[in-house]
């Protein structure tokens, strides 16, 4: 698969590179020194513990496949199994019951479930997991014929918070739907501190951010204290997720510490002093996309071209001369150790240790016939460079690009392109050749999920890369363009943003483009964008949300 950019490399002219003009940035040391150099100790999981651990499972899940005089009696079921990410145990399950919930609804065939939560809960779960359910034909019945919502909804609390989950699945077009956003956040704001804990709290994170953009491990973290709090929950399944948060916390913490090895090994301080020292952001980064045991492989793989790719960025943005960079580019098109002399000595280690991890990865899915895989994931990172490359001549040249010219480039600079098709690399059988086609040929959603990381990245990192000199961002563009204020700018690119999300919902109704399990990576990996971008940059800039999350999720234990 050609990359259909061209950038019109120079030959390269080794031992002739300026060393001026470099973009340099002090960025931020690492904040979590060798906190996970540590291996962790082995956990204390005895024959009778694991034992319980399958009795619970098997609990939850006829808990699942129960037959119930009403089927919206298993709504409260999946949403707590979901919430409590114990999902991914029970997917057959889970899919098998909301198919009958889906029947029962198209056909009427039930009449219970009228009520604010409940209609709202039963839309929100058919929608995330791709079922066709219309929005006007579902809530039109909790408004008034002047078109407003009834103040009697403001009184049901709950109701008021399903409906505003629920609005965040929103397709283009649905108004009403708008509408419901606009009319919960308000109230809910009001009833925030007028309610008891654990409302109060779930509230407080639904504001925040609602589930539709929440990492699914970071809602099992919180939910799992939240669940706890209320008297309606089953003892069996608050066991059953406790213990397996607890599971898969030492799992992950066991493959950070045997990641951080290789990333220790390229001495990264001494051979790339200009860089942001971001391993542990950029495993959470991958751990946030999958978190499930059998994605360890393709985990790792993605954590180690992700941490490649914040390097590739950091050469080109805040050291390379353009010089250099012309070398390097033509380099990384030829994909080939025979080029490595002619490269600059901070280059080299970054271009051996590049194709020292495609070829292990190449090693493995060749066994498993699945060598092509990689072939394209090594496309995707020579598309990287040249556009990295292209964004690095705008600079030379004080070119400011209009919006037609700039997003092409930038939707793939961010690296999310790359990142989803290096994300299904080692995943299972269902990502076929066909899946890579689909993905390498830019569909929808992962335009949208590009989008929301190109946009949100420049809104929040703009005023901050022009001061070192930096290729300008959509929020300059923009405003060049059309003669607007930053204020302007930054409404506009919120409005696409939005729209992307829109698309992104759009894109997992049945039936897919792909496998659902694809179009989850993805899903995934702008939700790690709305973690770490809102209001902050708290990837370069080692923001409160990553170290939060992170601490959460790999450092501090759920007692049992």
């Amino acid at each position: 698969m050609s990359s259909p950019i061209s950038t019109n490399l120079v030959p390269s002219q080794h031992g002739n590179t300026s060393k001026e003009n470099r973009h340099l940035s002090k960025f931020k040391p690492s904040f979590w020194g060798d906190i996970f150099l540590s291996s962790p100790s082995e956990m204390e999981m005895d024959a009778g513990t694991q034992q319980e651990y399958e009795e619970l499972k098997q609990e939850v899940r006829r808990m699942l496949v129960a037959n119930t005089d009403k089927s919206s009696q298993k709504l409260p079921i999946i949403d707590a199994v979901q919430r409590l990410g114990v999902a991914y145990h029970f997917e057959k399950e889970i899919e098998e019951a909301l198919e009958i919930i889906y029947h029962h609804h198209c056909n009427h065939i039930e009449i219970d479930g009228d009520d604010l939560y409940t209609t709202a809960v039963r839309f929100r779960l058919l929608r995330e997991h791709g079922f066709d359910v219309h929005c006007a034909g579902t809530f039109n019945k909790f408004k008034y014929e002047n078109g407003n919502f009834k103040e009697s909804l403001i009184g049901d609390v709950k109701g008021m918070l399903e409906l505003y989950e629920a609005a965040h699945f929103q397709l283009h077009g649905e108004n009403i739907l708008e509408e419901a956003l606009s009319f919960t956040t308000f109230h809910l704001k009001l009833a925030e501190s007028t309610v008891d804990y654990p409302l109060s709290t779930q509230i407080s994170n639904a504001l925040k951010r609602p589930l539709r953009k929440s990492l699914p491990r970071l809602i099992a973290r919180s939910y799992i204290s939240i669940y706890e709090g209320y008297v309606t929950q089953d003892e069996k399944l608050m066991k059953f997720a406790k213990l397996d948060f607890k599971i898969l916390q030492h799992l992950h913490k066991k493959e950070i510490n045997k990641i951080n090895r290789w990333w220790k090994g390229l001495e990264v301080a001494t051979n790339f002093p200009f860089i942001r020292d971001r391993f542990v952001e950029c495993y959470f980064w991958m751990l946030s996309v999958y978190f499930e045991p059998h994605y360890a492989i393709a985990r790792t793989f993605a954590t180690k071209v992700i941490c490649l790719i914040s390097i590739l960025d950091d050469i080109y943005d805040a050291y390379g001369t353009y010089e250099e960079l012309e070398i390097f580019t033509k380099a990384i098109q030829r994909w080939d150790t025979n080029c490595i002399d002619q490269l600059p000595d901070y280059m080299k280690l970054w271009y051996s240790e590049t194709l020292n991890v495609y070829q292990d990865m190449e090693d493995l899915m060749s066994k498993e016939g699945k060598s092509y895989r990689v072939q394209v994931a090594i496309e995707a990172m020579k598309r990287q460079s040249q556009v990295y490359y292209v964004e690095a001549k705008w600079l030379h040249e004080n070119y400011i690009p209009t919006m037609e010219e700039y997003m092409p480039i930038a939707l793939v600079s961010c690296g999310y392109w790359n990142l989803t098709m290096s994300s299904f690399v080692g995943m299972e059988d269902s990502i076929t050749k066909e899946t890579f086609n689909w993905a390498f040929n830019d569909p929808k959603i992962v335009r949208a999920s590009s989008t929301i990381c190109r946009l949100m990245s420049d809104i929040v990192g703009h005023k901050v890369e022009r001061e070192r000199g930096h290729v300008s961002s959509a929020v300059e563009c923009y405003m060049k363009q059309y003669g607007v204020s930053m204020q302007e700018a930054y409404d506009e690119l919120y409005k696409q943003i939005n729209n992307a999300w829109k698309d992104i919902n759009e894109e997992f109704l049945k039936p897919t483009a792909a496998p659902t399990s694809a179009l989850n990576r993805i899903l995934n990996l702008a939700r790690v964008i709305d973690l770490f971008y809102t209001g902050e940059d708290a990837y370069t800039q080692v923001g409160e949300s990553a170290k939060t999350s992170i601490t959460a999720l790999l450092i501090d234990s759920i007692p049992i």
